[in-house]
Formats: C-alpha cells, structure tokens, sequence
C-alpha cells in the first residue's frame, strides 16, 4: 500500500500492480467496499503486463477520512480530482478507467473533467438516463439507504461500531449480489473492520449527502445536446441480478454517451467485480492496449 500526495488534503491509499511500461488501467471500487474489491481484476489485469493502479477513495479503506463539508469535498467532483492528482503524480494518462457502483460515477466524472486521463471506461450502473423512473414504487423501496444516510441517525447508529457497520454491510452485500454468490465472513470482516473504524460510515456515506447519490442524481439529470454526449468510448458491464438497477435503464444511454456498448453480465449481482472478476478484467483487457509478447 503507498500513500499519494494530498489534493484539497486528501491523500489515497492505492495499490500498484504489474508492469508500469505496460498500458494503463485504473480500477475504482463502490460503496460499501474498498479497493479489495478489484484484488482479482486487478490480478489477472497485471498478469496481462497491464500497469494497474487501485485506490481507495476519498473516506473509503485505508485513505483520508476529514470530517468536512461532503458537497465540497466528497461528491464526484472532489472524488474524480484526488483520482486525477493520483494519476497524475504517477505520471498516468489515457487509461482505461474500470469502476463499479459509484466507482463507475467517479470515472464518468474523470471522463469529463479530464479526459486526458481517460482512453475508455468499463464500467457498471449507476448510469444516467433512469429519470423519474427511480421514484415508482419498486425501485424507491430499494434505495430506501440514501435518505437515511442523510440523517444524523445513521452516524448515531452506526458509526464507530463494528458489529454494527458489520450488520449493516452484510445487508447489502448479500442482498445486493448475485442468487450464486455468498459473501465470506473474512470480506465481511475486513470491510467491517474498515467501516466501523470512528469517523469511517459517516466519511463513506459523505457521498450520498453531497447529492451524488443515484435518486438525486437522476431527478436532477437533464439530457446534453447531442454534441455535448461524453466522447469517451464507454462499455457498461450490466448484471442481471441487480435490485437496484433493471436493464430497462439502459433505453436512454445513447442520449448521453456519443459511443456506448451494453454488455450482459448474466448470473451476476451488483459486486461485478467480486461476483465475476474474470469479466470486468476481460472486458478492461478487450479496449486497453495490449502490451508487447515479451511484457504479458
């Protein structure tokens, strides 16, 4: 694990694997995880003699967790600039940026921002175009989570104690993933211990209260002439057992992407890359670079 420079006085921890003459591949973890999350993408990526770089962001893991103002400091905005000074510091640019939940937000804000840093993504839901559709009655019974987590109840709850933050995750963590798929008690305990750590939830969730969240963005959401669609070649990875996320969501896509591919990931939950790693791996190896014979 290394420690990058402060941006805004954040610093990530990240890990750095394979090759750094080979090209490029930024992995972005979601919520509720950390950076071990992509420990077998990253793997079979570093194998191919890719240069894999994989933090935690900003409140997550083993990175800065500073009890600030989160619409300044933890929305995507903040997230995607402490990823580029990462990039930058390691004199990184146009990698493939693979994320999943709000890793995969974090890379399309990346993409914007400084698409310099971006060649393509590979990414999960959440992904724009939902609209209004996430407050009928089916879906706002599974985003239930994002109100609460703006209340001060949830740092009352929660915070600082790790049977709790333990109980809270294994909630999503098995309810979220796929019917073949069982989170272990070693992962439930490596991320309770993360979560349950003081100051750890209520840094995790400052995500949710600047607004990043999925139902405030999409209420917010309007769609960009077409000259202004994200030029970044985008594949979305999108699991078939995701409570959160129903295929239909993906109708409007074109709207906002100029290059979009939908790839089914069938038996997968919404943890695509702890649920099928060989998949997100395949699919970052399929539009990155492939390094020379003698690096793979």
């Amino acid at each position: 694990m290394m420690l990058s420079q402060p941006t805004d006085g954040f610093r990530l921890a990240y890990d750095r694997r394979g090759d750094p003459a080979g090209s490029p591949v930024l992995l972005v973890h979601g919520w509720p995880g950390d950076r071990t999350d992509h420990a077998a993408v990253a793997a079979r990526l570093a194998g191919l003699g890719h240069d894999v770089v994989v933090p935690d962001l900003r409140g997550f893991g083993q990175s800065d967790k500073h009890d600030r103002n989160p619409a300044e400091y933890y929305g995507a905005p903040a997230q995607a600039a402490s990823v580029a000074g990462l990039l930058d510091e390691l004199g990184i640019s146009a990698a493939v940026v693979g994320g999943y939940d709000i890793g995969g937000r974090v890379g399309l804000q990346l993409a914007v921002d400084r698409p310099d840093l971006v060649r393509a993504l590979v990414i999960t839901p959440p992904a724009p175009g939902a609209g209004r559709r996430v407050l009928a009655e089916e879906p706002i019974r599974e985003f239930w989570y994002q109100p609460f987590h703006q209340l001060d109840l949830a740092r009352e709850l929660i915070d600082g104690d790790v049977g709790r933050a333990r109980a809270y995750l294994k909630h999503f963590w098995s309810h979220w993933s796929g019917p073949d798929f069982t989170v272990d008690d070693e992962r439930l305990d490596h991320l309770a211990a993360a979560y349950g750590a003081p100051g750890a939830f209520v840094a995790s969730i400052g995500w949710y209260r600047a607004g990043s969240g999925m139902v405030a963005r999409a209420l917010a959401e309007t769609e960009p002439d077409p000259a202004d669609r994200l030029a970044v070649p985008t594949t979305f990875l999108w699991p078939e057992h995701d409570p959160l996320f129903p295929r239909a969501w993906s109708d409007r896509l074109g709207a906002f992407f100029s290059d979009v591919t939908v790839v089914p990931v069938p038996g997968a939950g919404h943890f695509v890359p702890v649920e099928a790693p060989a998949v997100f791996a395949d699919a970052i190896a399929a539009v990155a670079p492939q390094p020379p014979p003698h690096r793979r």
